[in-house]
């Protein structure tokens, strides 16, 4: 549930810090005071994008932080309970789960926007993922989702919790759809590698004259600098050898002496005898380094014959990086790629027919995903019937059908000419068009008179009528596995009276589960109101600025009166409003 909710330099907002209860959470105020702006200011919880139209003018950033109660509040009926999914998510992503959730937008006038979870700066992704599973916010035109077709399939497996399904299905789809996309290629390819294939068989025995190898070129050149240069190295060599061991008067020979002397002064004090140690160290050393440079010496080669053919192998290496790329790496990645395309250009129909062969098996594991999901939605769709048919009779809609078709497109030249189509599947023995929603087109119907046939819910539904149909779905999903927040800006569109107070009554029966808050301009709804806060613009010398206050008895009182009887409460309109309070 969403603890308490703190606005700052939002739009109108200067500053709003409110506590929210469990229960039913009612929003009232005058139109324009600013309702809708607490409800956009919300969604950048929900990780929405944000505009820098939002910062207040003259401020450097707008703040909105919630703190969510995500253990001991009520939990849907869900095989992973709310709290373990909050959970889970934070430890996926190195954060550090508590109690409480604490999560922040900052948008800054310059353009930056940025998120945190537990003051632990985060990903915008985050913060979706997180509100996807702490909030269900129904703005106030999204009731108008439901005269799009389309988005029936969601609410059905929304309420038949087939979303674990629907993702092994999409993955396999997803991956047939490549494999068809890699089919495509390959026959777009077809006439390319023809007309290349001479180019690349030219290429190819090119390269592989030279065969060059990784690092070679570094080789060649370290040992041609050898080579060029064996004569002044074996000089050079020579002469230190000479110096330091072989030659009259060598250090090697002035370095025995001296350790002969310094061990008679060591007879003498015992103070030269580190001395006598250090000189014997340099004779060790002094005869190693001899034995190398004469080892060395013995090795160096005079090959004029290795010299000119390494000359000649580093020049074709160099052309063949001006031919084909600017170092040997690329050019062997060239040969390696024109190797694999000159290969399937000799063996396309091979190719071909494995690709075929995979789309096949795909195409098949795919089509059983799809038939295993519209199985489950049909066992769904005379649960969510019933469910909603209650809820419809609840909200005044008492001689009300609701019906939920489910059809596909079958695909006759499919069957006709051979050719099946990249979204087709196969069940039984046809064909059917697929999308990432599998093979159904689900449509709800509706028949809100007696003795009418139901029609499309589009053609037969009024404002208001949607909109119940939408707090219908909303309740009847609610049982299954919703989140434990719900928010509802204005649900209450297009009714009144009688059937404001049946909405009012299916909201306070819906917030026995999750917390609701909801904005609303009916006193029948906002006379159940657990908790009621009102929403007022207040103009304060040259800024207009919107507050949110919650309300005491007394207040609330006065609130729904307004809303019964306008800017002047009577006494009647007093006591209509203690009434609807339950009030004596």
């Amino acid at each position: 549930m969403l603890k308490s909710l703190f606005i700052k330099n939002y739009a109108l907002i200067e500053e709003i810090s409110v506590e929210f209860e469990r229960g039913l959470n009612i929003i009232t105020g005058e139109t324009g005071a600013g309702k809708s702006i607490l409800i956009d200011a919300l969604s950048l919880l929900l990780g929405e994008r944000a505009s820098t139209d939002v910062v207040r003018k003259g401020e450097e950033k707008a703040v909105v932080e919630g703190v969510f109660v995500v253990s001991g509040a009520p939990q849907p009926k869900a095989d992973q309970p709310m709290a373990e999914k909050i959970a889970s998510l934070l430890k996926q992503n190195d954060y550090d789960v508590s109690d409480e959730l604490i999560v922040r937008r900052e948008i800054s006038a310059k353009g930056q926007s940025r998120c945190f979870v537990n003051d632990t700066p985060a990903p915008l992704s985050l913060l979706k993922e997180i509100g996807d599973a702490l909030i269900d916010l129904h703005g106030q035109h999204d009731h108008q989702s439901l005269l799009r077709a389309e988005t029936h399939v969601d609410f059905l497996d929304d309420f038949g919790n087939l979303g674990p399904l629907l993702e092994e299905y999409q993955k396999v789809y997803r991956e047939l759809l490549q494999l068809c996309a890699t089919k495509r290629e390959l026959h777009e390819k077809e006439q390319q590698l023809k007309e290349k294939k001479s180019l690349f068989e030219f290429q190819m025995t090119e390269i592989d004259a030279v065969n060059p190898q990784e690092n070679e070129e570094e080789q060649i050149e370290s040992e041609l600098k050898k080579l060029e240069n064996a004569e002044k190295l074996f000089e050079l060599t020579s002469q230190l050898y000479g110096m330091m061991y072989d030659g009259e008067n060598s250090l090697h020979d002035q370095l025995g002496h001296a350790s002969k002397q310094l061990e008679m002064l060591n007879g003498i004090d015992t103070a030269f005898s580190d001395s006598v140690g250090e000189v014997k160290s340099a004779e060790i050393i002094v005869e190693e380094l001899s034995k190398f440079l004469h080892e060395y010496k013995e090795k160096i080669e005079f090959n004029p014959e290795r010299l000119e053919m390494l000359r000649d192998r580093l020049g074709k290496l160099i052309l063949l990086k001006k031919k084909y790329g600017g170092s040997l790496g690329t050019v062997i990645e060239h040969r390696k790629n024109i190797g694999e395309e000159f290969s399937l250009a000799e063996n396309f129909e091979s190719e071909l027919s494995k690709i075929a062969a995979a789309i096949q098996k795909q195409r098949s594991v795919c089509s059983e995903r799809a038939q295993k999901l519209s199985a489950k939605r049909v066992e769904a769709v005379k649960k969510i019937e019933k469910s909603i048919l209650a809820s419809l009779a609840e909200l005044g809609i008492t001689n009300g059908k609701f019906s939920v078709h489910i059809e596909q497109k079958k695909i006759e030249r499919a069957k006709n000419d051979g050719e099946i189509p990249d979204d087709a599947l196969k069940i039984g023995n046809e064909y059917f068009a697929a999308t990432l929603h599998g093979v159904d087109n689900v449509e709800f119907y509706l028949s809100t008179n007696a003795g009418e046939d139901v029609k499309p819910l589009a053609k037969v539904a009024s404002g208001g009528e949607v909109s119940r149909v939408m707090l219908a779905l909303k309740s009847t999903l609610a049982q299954s596995d919703r989140v434990p927040l719900m928010i509802f800006d204005e649900i209450d569109t297009g009714v009144s009276g009688r059937i404001g107070q049946a909405v009012g009554m299916s909201l306070k029966k819906l917030a026995v589960i999750p917390q609701i808050i909801a904005i609303t301009h009916l006193p029948q709804i906002a006379g159940l109101a657990d908790t009621h806060f009102a929403v007022e613009k207040i103009e304060n010398g040259k800024r207009t600025t919107t507050r949110l206050h919650k309300l005491s008895v007394e207040e609330r009182v006065h609130e729904i009166a307004k809303l019964m009887s306008g800017a002047e409460v009577t006494e009647a309109g007093l006591k209509g409003a203690r009434e609807l309070m339950g009030m004596k």
